[in-house]
């Protein structure tokens, strides 16, 4: 499974059952952030599978008029100015965040988001330097992504590192990479998922760890809930997909 896939699976997959902002509220916010800033704007609703892209001056720069929207979460006009390479870094630092944020206490997420650095193609075929930031919106009480909203702009000043988790509140920042992939599982976590790729049953597992069966069972289940898994099988897809075996 691609990583852009894995993404469209994880957000399509989550059951949307809370409240959360006013839509309206969320899109004349976007919009006047676009006005504003004379950036792209770009408010994905989870549930309804569609985009809604405002546009300031810079998208006059990268040559798309009168881009509205998308029947997809994602924009793809804008993608389509990415090298295949660039667009994979993009949807796995995508991927890192939300592992990421699902660390964090659920009443801290709000505080953070992704800022990337992109090179996008110009209205001439020139490279031009973009800063990527991505922001969730949550329904409230729960851990139901209902809106992912993206701003992209010229590039005005260098991030600590090409994407970065950012806490807006407090300033500090987690460089989204393959060390911080290996933190969302603890090392036994790492152990016990590379001997099960391996095919190992629980007992041999144990055997091999000199850890209890019961132990193994409690290891199982806390990767699968990490790797948002339904089985082994998927964990060690998605482990491999994040190279952490």
């Amino acid at each position: 499974m691609s990583t852009r896939k894995k993404i469209d699976s994880l957000m399509r997959e989550q059951r949307f059952t809370g409240k959360t902002i006013d839509p309206d509220t969320l899109c004349r916010y976007a919009a006047g952030v676009a006005a504003v800033e004379n950036s792209i704007v770009v408010v994905s609703d989870l549930r309804a599978g569609a985009s809604s892209i405002f546009s300031g001056a810079f998208a006059g720069e990268l040559g798309l008029v009168d881009y509205t929207g998308e029947n997809s979460i994602w924009e793809n006009d804008i993608l389509s100015l990415m090298s295949d390479e660039e667009c994979e870094e993009k949807y796995m630092a995508e991927l890192r965040f939300y592992n990421f944020l699902r660390r964090i206490p659920r009443n801290q997420r709000s505080r953070w988001h992704l800022a990337s650095a992109l090179t996008l193609r110009d209205k001439d075929g020139g490279a031009v330097s973009v800063t990527h930031r991505m922001y969730y919106v949550y329904e409230e009480g729960n851990d139901t992504i209902r809106y992912a909203v993206c701003h992209y702009g010229p590039t005005v000043a260098a991030l600590p590192a090409r994407s970065v988790a950012i806490d807006a509140a407090g300033g500090r920042w987690h460089e989204m990479n393959a060390a911080s992939d290996r933190r969302i599982l603890s090392a036994r976590e790492l152990q016990v998922l590379a001997l099960i790729e391996q095919g190992m049953t629980s007992n041999a597992i144990a055997g091999s760890l000199c850890i209890s069966k019961h132990t193994v069972s409690r290891h199982r289940q806390e990767i699968l809930a990490k790797l948002q898994a339904k089985n082994s099988a998927e964990a060690c897809r998605r482990a491999k997909q994040l190279k952490l075996i």
